[in-house]
C-alpha cells in the first residue's frame, strides 16, 4: 500500500527508512507549496546519493500535470540514478 504525504518533510522522513522501494510523487504535494514540492523532495534525494552513498528508491515515478516542474524533476531523478548506478553499482 501506499502513504500519502502532504509535504517533502514527511516524504523525506520515509525515505530515512531505507524501506521505501516504490515512490510516487507528485510537484505540488499539498495546498500549501510554500513549505516545499515534490522537486525539494528530489533535491534532498540526490544530496543523499552523492554525499551518504544512499539507495534511492528503485522506482520513482512523477505524477504532476505541472510541465515545467515535470521537466525540471525528471531531470533530478535521472540525475540520481545515473549517480547511483555509475558510482556505487
Amino acid at each position: 500500500g501506499f502513504i500519502h504525504c502532504t509535504t517533502p518533510a514527511a516524504v523525506i522522513e520515509l525515505l530515512k527508512t531505507g524501506k521505501i522501494d516504490e515512490l510516487s510523487l507528485d510537484h505540488d504535494l499539498g495546498e500549501d507549496i510554500t513549505i516545499g514540492t515534490g522537486y525539494d523532495v528530489l533535491v534532498w534525494l540526490e544530496e543523499q546519493v552523492i554525499n551518504n552513498n544512499f539507495k534511492p528508491p528503485t522506482v520513482i515515478t512523477l505524477h504532476t500535470q505541472n510541465l515545467s516542474a515535470k521537466m525540471k524533476m525528471q531531470a533530478a531523478m535521472n540525475s540520481i540514478y545515473d549517480i547511483y548506478f555509475s558510482t556505487y553499482i
